[in-house]
């Protein structure tokens, strides 16, 4: 599947098969894309349960505008494996017309079931770079739903009562100096302890903070990652310090501690002072406390000991891909749908406003971007201060059903560091050699 070479491209393509996912309703009107009046299903398999209820509202507004569009959306994430979810409804026979995919190991493993979309609105209007890791000679095979990116979200008046300035913490030395300010301070700030580690996430771990030690070895390239026969772990020791920090000062037992406790328990409530998440959480945070959300909070890269400050990792979090085997009017009504969503003045009001995206398409109103932690990423992507999220390009469950579980054994004293790094890279090398 890597000798597959990776391009930009304009080549459209329509798909057809057997495979029928249309109701047939005729009520003799034509509907917006130009159909004869037939009611059409477009079955959507989504993984952000973050904008759940703001998406079902958006696509409520498109139903409305096209009466012979039927949407019926399924939403699976959060503590829930979206990728096993979706492998199980294919092979149910119940396969949706529109569903997610993360990036160049997706696009190998999904492939005959994507469509082309290069011919979209939405393909065209694309911001540079981020089709690069769905694109396939000629065949662009994914929309981006949005720009996102993560690091230390950290609370700004505890840091302030504490006497820490976040702009000063560059390295891990200065970040260690910094937990342990906060927890000498815990009483008198109030916390029950500095970080809250969500360990029994394994997307936390193996993915998103794997990545920041594993991005400068791929040299920030998703598709470097994707073509990699081996992986060596250069900055290891730097990825076990940060792991140590956010266990040794973390409410326990992080192995059982998940994203809801992490987020909306713990630091919406300021308990906490510091968690690693990215601004997906900006909905959890104002949902407990507006105040905090909009005006409480910042984000700061996380440390790699042995380079300069990286920056925030910023990419996109999933694809949109369409069914290349469902009926040829579901294909059709399903770009519209997505060229809706994104071009639209309606669908990119949406995006902005109700969704609170980055978006990762030309021809937005940047000025929208209201939350601080979403500003924070848009301005390090400005100015190019990130790095790239290369855990896209992971081999298939490499991240969360090796490294990740394999950092939850950490965490519970069941397997030293060597033991997680050595595992890590013979399930690498294995994978990548089949």
């Amino acid at each position: 599947m890597r000798e597959l070479k990776f391009s930009k491209g304009l080549v459209a393509s329509l798909m057809l098969s057997a495979a029928v996912l249309a109701g047939c309703n005729s009520d003799g009107e034509e509907n917006a894309s130009g159909s004869d009046g037939e009611q059409v299903t477009v079955d959507i398999f989504q993984f952000k349960v973050e904008f759940k209820d703001q998406f079902e509202d958006v696509v409520a507004q498109y139903e409305e505008e096209n009466p012979d569009v039927n949407i019926e959306i399924t939403t699976v994430g959060g503590g829930e494996d979206y990728g096993a979810a979706l492998r199980s409804r294919f092979a149910s026979g119940n396969e949706p017309a529109i569903f997610n995919i993360g990036g160049p190991q997706d696009v190998a493993d999904w492939k005959d079931n994507l469509s082309d979309l290069a011919d979209t609105e939405a393909a065209g209007a694309a911001l540079e770079g981020t089709l690069d890791g769905v694109t396939v000679e000629s065949e662009v095979l994914g929309l981006p739903y949005n720009q996102e990116g993560y690091g230390f979200i950290y609370n700004t008046r505890l840091f302030e009562e504490a006497g820490i300035d976040p702009a000063s913490i560059t390295d891990f030395a200065a970040l260690e100096e910094a937990v342990e300010t906060l927890d000498s301070q815990k009483e008198e700030l109030g916390l029950e302890s500095v970080f809250a580690f969500p360990g029994k996430e394994t997307w936390v771990t193996g993915l998103h903070l794997s990545n920041t030690f594993l991005a400068p070895e791929f040299d920030n390239n998703v598709l470097t990652a994707f073509d990699a026969k081996t992986v060596d772990f250069k900055y290891a020791e730097g990825f076990k310090k940060i792991v140590d920090l956010q266990n040794e000062y973390s409410k326990q037992p992080t192995v059982s501690l998940d994203y809801s406790q992490q987020v909306e328990e713990l630091f919406s409530l300021e308990r906490v002072a510091i968690i690693q998440q990215g601004n997906w959480a900006y909905g959890s945070i104002a949902g407990i406390d507006p105040e905090l959300a909009d005006n409480g909070v910042g984000m700061m890269p996380i440390p790699v000991e042995g380079m300069d400050n990286a920056g925030l990792p910023v990419g996109v979090p999933m694809y949109w891909g369409v069914n290349k085997q469902a009926d040829e009017k579901v294909i059709e009504e399903s770009k519209a749908f997505l060229d809706w969503l994104y071009t639209s003045d309606a669908g990119k009001t949406a995006v902005v406003e109700d969704f609170k995206f980055i978006p990762a398409y030309e021809g937005y109103d940047t000025s929208k971007i209201t939350d601080p932690m979403s500003k924070a990423i848009y301005d390090a992507s400005e100015s190019g201060n990130t790095i790239g999220w290369v855990f896209m390009g992971y081999p298939t469950g490499w991240g969360e059903d090796v490294l990740g579980a394999n950092i939850q054994k950490y965490l519970s004293d069941e397997a030293s560091w060597d033991e997680v790094i050595d595992s890590a890279k013979e399930a690498w090398e294995s994978e990548r050699a089949e």
